[in-house]
């Protein structure tokens, strides 16, 4: 069987976005059972509710809902079981310190396989006020209507 290669995206959460200002990205490896890795390629996963926590120098993603796997047998996981990720003692001490200011909370952006390994993308994020949302919103109203107006402009 061939190895696969680049960038195969399983989930993404788009909520996240919309949720949180984000302000700092990386990826990292996902410590999976074998029925996890059969469910993500089967492109089942939900990252709406995920987050991660910090706990005794490593980095858990909770709340992640990996569906168990249709073929799998009395070896099949939990489905919003805790998976612990895989980043350098330095990222996940700078990211536990950032995490200890108010507002601060790292969450899950996508999930997707590189070059046949499973890999979070994880954010640093600060929260939202329902009011940041709306202007969020009204901002991206704002700038499809200008570029909708330039092609028209542009297309008379």
């Amino acid at each position: 069987m061939a190895k696969q290669t680049g960038r195969a995206l399983v989930a993404s959460n788009k909520k996240a976005r919309h949720d949180y200002f984000i302000e700092d990205v990386m990826e990292a490896g996902v410590v999976l059972s074998g029925t996890e890795v059969k469910a993500l390629r089967a492109g089942r996963a939900s990252l709406v509710d995920g987050w991660c926590t910090i706990d005794g120098g490593e980095m858990w993603l909770e709340g992640v809902h990996i569906p168990e796997y249709a073929q799998g047998t009395w070896t099949n996981h939990a489905p919003r079981r805790k998976r612990k990720l895989l980043l350098h003692r330095q990222e996940i001490d700078r990211w536990e310190a950032k995490t200890r200011e108010k507002g601060q909370t790292i969450v899950p952006l996508s999930l997707y396989f590189l070059d046949g390994r499973a890999k979070v993308e994880i954010a640093l994020a600060r929260g939202k006020k329902d009011w940041d949302k709306r202007q969020s919103l009204r901002e991206r109203q704002d700038n499809l209507e200008a570029q909708r107006a330039m092609r028209e402009q542009r297309d008379r």
